[in-house]
């Protein structure tokens, strides 16, 4: 049998990694020895210059069929769900009514540029995961978050590094963190204006970057961070 070769002036093409669809490997080890109410954590607006940093929590209901779960009829609207950093903003609005009806709790949860600058953004984090689990009104019996780890809870849990492309119930309340948070954002681009908030969502960006040269840092800003820190000194 004889290969065609591609010709060398022809581009080859880049071989697209392929991300993982989230499952309920996680959870099933929980739900195997009867944990059945386990919360997926996640946050967003960890590395942002502006605003709060919001966690979600949800506790999706046990099923069956966890390989195959996207055949459960209780899931199957799930089925589109993943880390939300992979989706786009119209995709994420889309997924927050099928999360919030088919879960049996969840929750967000925020922590303010003030405790970001107090507490450090690791702790600011921990706490917004706590206050989000406050907020689900069912207590969870085991966590699955993503990369931390929340040792002052006396629970079982597993910290899950990219646990938000792995666990289905994280990637469900990376989702409602990152939509709780954008919502937010677009309300402070009206309080202050001029920053682009609705748009870069208080991120590191060359525009964003420029308002602050221009304008200086607002009530909003973190202090603690490096780039709105040398803007307020002058460096």
């Amino acid at each position: 049998m004889t290969l065609k070769m591609a010709h060398p002036s022809q581009p080859i093409q880049p071989i697209q990694p392929i991300r993982p669809i989230p499952t309920l490997q996680f959870e099933h080890a929980f739900w195997r020895h009867e944990i059945v109410h386990v919360a997926g954590l996640d946050e967003a607006g960890r590395g942002a210059w502006a605003g709060p940093v919001v966690a979600g929590a949800v506790i999706l209901p046990r099923v069956r069929y966890t390989r195959n779960w996207k055949l459960s009829s209780a899931l199957r609207e799930l089925a589109g769900a993943r880390d939300s950093k992979l989706l786009s903003p119209s995709q994420r609005e889309v997924l927050v009514g099928p999360i919030q009806s088919i879960a049996l709790a969840y929750g967000t949860g925020s922590a303010t540029c003030e405790e970001i600058d107090h507490l450090g953004i690791v702790r600011a984090t921990k706490l917004a995961m706590r206050r989000a689990l406050a907020a689900l009104g069912m207590p969870p019996e085991a966590l699955l978050i993503d990369a931390v780890k929340l040792s002052e809870l006396d629970l079982p849990q597993r910290a899950i590094i990219h646990g938000d492309q792995l666990s289905l119930s994280i990637a469900c309340a990376s989702i409602l963190a990152k939509v709780t948070r954008d919502h937010m954002m677009i309300e402070l681009d009206g309080k202050w204006p001029g920053y682009a908030f609705a748009r870069h969502k208080g991120y590191g960006t060359r525009q964003h970057y420029a308002a602050l040269e221009a304008l200086g840092a607002c009530p909003e800003h973190r202090k603690s961070f490096a780039p709105v820190a040398q803007v307020r000194l002058g460096l």
